[in-house]
């Protein structure tokens, strides 16, 4: 199957959208793919407000974005746009530097009025980064996403549902799955 980079933009060490990218990490392993996790708060903040093109940690990513044959873009929704974080990762990497990629943009955020972030606000900077396909997106309200003090987490059963045929319609375009029960609500 493919190799899938799964990628936080979210600040938090809590963030929820981490959480629920992890959550749906497990899906597409379970389909057949290698997934790679990279938050992006975990790189050096020096190298990201930087432009350190150079620095190690910034290459690497680089390199885990150019290996992979998918990428999940994973991200807050503030002040009506994906994070700063996740646009000082993009802006260090090549211009076209999701060539021949297929992408799935998710992004998560307290109220509807930022649904349309996905569209108007990612989806440009992808397709401008030549991304081959990019598969509908999903906007996920915070309050769907139930993380339990002993770290579970729970998703609303529609905004379940509708993760998993989000993500299985991305693991159709990376060349198929293994078929997997349509609602995944629930994870360690």
């Amino acid at each position: 199957m493919a190799t899938v980079l799964s990628v936080s933009g979210s600040p938090s060490a809590t963030s929820r959208t981490a959480r629920l990218l992890r959550h749906l990490d497990r899906r597409l392993t379970a389909q057949g793919h290698e997934v790679i996790p990279l938050d992006v708060r975990t790189l050096p903040a020096d190298a990201l407000l930087g432009a350190d093109f150079r620095h190690p940690a910034i290459v690497e990513a680089a390199d885990l974005f150019a290996r992979a044959d998918g990428v999940v873009i994973g991200t807050p929704v503030y002040k009506a746009a994906y994070s700063g974080l996740l646009k000082t990762l993009l802006d260090l990497l090549p211009q076209y530097g999701l060539v021949g990629k297929t992408v799935l943009p998710l992004a998560t955020g307290g109220t509807t009025a930022h649904v349309l972030a996905i569209d108007y606000a990612l989806r440009p900077v992808l397709s401008s980064m030549g991304a081959a396909h990019i598969v509908q997106g999903w906007f996920t309200l915070d309050k769907d996403i139930e993380v339990g003090q002993d770290g579970t987490l729970t998703v609303a059963p529609g905004a379940a549902e509708a993760l998993a045929q989000v993500v299985d319609r991305f693991s159709d375009a990376l060349g198929g799955r293994t078929a997997l029960p349509a609602v995944a609500g629930r994870a360690a």
